[in-house]
């Protein structure tokens, strides 16, 4: 049974993009008074430019495709008047490109006159206010809303519905060396192992130590002992060392697999052909997320 706290969490999570739009704060005039949704052809919709979110999950794009084939596009997207009688995207980018794909002419649209400003700002938080971005996606565009728009972090827990010390945290991500975040980008390594990391400060201590979790398919817990020997080698390893298990390399595939179907970290802990299947989620987004994925209510 869903708590308060995550009822309002969730209540909260809708009002960052509401407070950007120009009607709530009187700004801009919108195209179309009404706030109706128009058909818009597709092909006459440019791409955001200032969309932050680099991957598009494939498997579910085909599913949102074979669901608009089937149901139409339920809810549209947002758009503002463009060049030439062309629009640009707002918001609704996986909705638009599956439109296309299930061969419509035309999707549901509503339209907005926003400055670039404030449809890059809508862009951003309504991208944060998705379960769906990887960690580093979120890092990004956390230090985007910090660097255009000057938020504090305070204010960008504000507008997205999150805690202040997780914008912190995500944004510590973006002081990874490039190698380490490519591996947190595509599910290899979790937001533990990143923190764990972080501590040793160097960046060539953390390639190092990096290094050595992907070879070993450190958990979080054996990462914590390898970065407390680098930092503390005075010590001579008389803490016990957490076992190493070495991983099959089907399973590995298969853990791998599984990660970048769900976006979240997985792990397969197999004893001949026997075992169990275990996924972390650091938010009640991510288990919403992962019960749409599996199927499930």
């Amino acid at each position: 049974m869903q708590t308060m706290t995550d009822q309002n969490k969730r209540r909260a999570l809708g009002k960052g993009l509401e407070t950007l739009l120009p009607g709530s704060r009187n700004t801009a005039p919108v195209a179309d008074a009404g706030g109706k949704p128009r058909e818009i052809s597709v092909d006459l919709i440019d791409r955001n430019p200032f969309q932050t979110r680099t991957n598009f999950d494939e498997e579910k794009l085909v599913d949102l495709t074979r669901s608009i084939s089937a149901n139409g596009v339920v809810q549209p997207v947002l758009l503002r008047p463009g060049a030439n009688g062309r629009y640009q995207l707002i918001a609704g980018e996986r909705r638009w490109l599956a439109s296309k794909r299930a061969g419509k002419e035309t999707v549901p649209a509503i339209l907005k006159t926003v400055s670039d400003e404030q449809a890059m700002e809508m862009t951003i938080v309504e991208n944060l206010q998705r379960a769906d971005l990887n960690p580093i996606e979120q890092a990004r565009a956390y230090e985007r809303l910090g660097r255009e728009f000057k938020m504090t972090q305070e204010q960008m827990a504000a507008r997205t519905g999150k805690e202040r010390a997780s914008v912190a945290n995500f944004m510590r991500l973006l002081k990874l060396p490039v190698t380490v975040q490519d591996h947190i980008e595509t599910g290899e390594m979790s937001m533990g192992h990143a923190k764990v990391l972080l501590t040793l400060g160097d960046d060539n201590e953390i390639l190092k130590a990096a290094e050595k979790v992907m070879e070993q398919s450190l958990n979080v817990r054996q990462t914590e002992y390898l970065v407390q020997k680098l930092i503390h080698p005075e010590r001579g390893g008389r803490e016990k060392q957490p076992k190493v298990e070495v991983v099959d390399p089907n399973v590995r595939e298969a853990q791998e697999n599984l990660q970048r179907v769900l976006g979240l970290k997985v792990r397969i802990e197999d004893k001949k052909g026997k075992g169990r299947v275990v996924i972390e989620y650091g938010c009640i987004e991510d288990f919403d997320g992962l019960l749409e994925a599996l199927g499930a209510e």
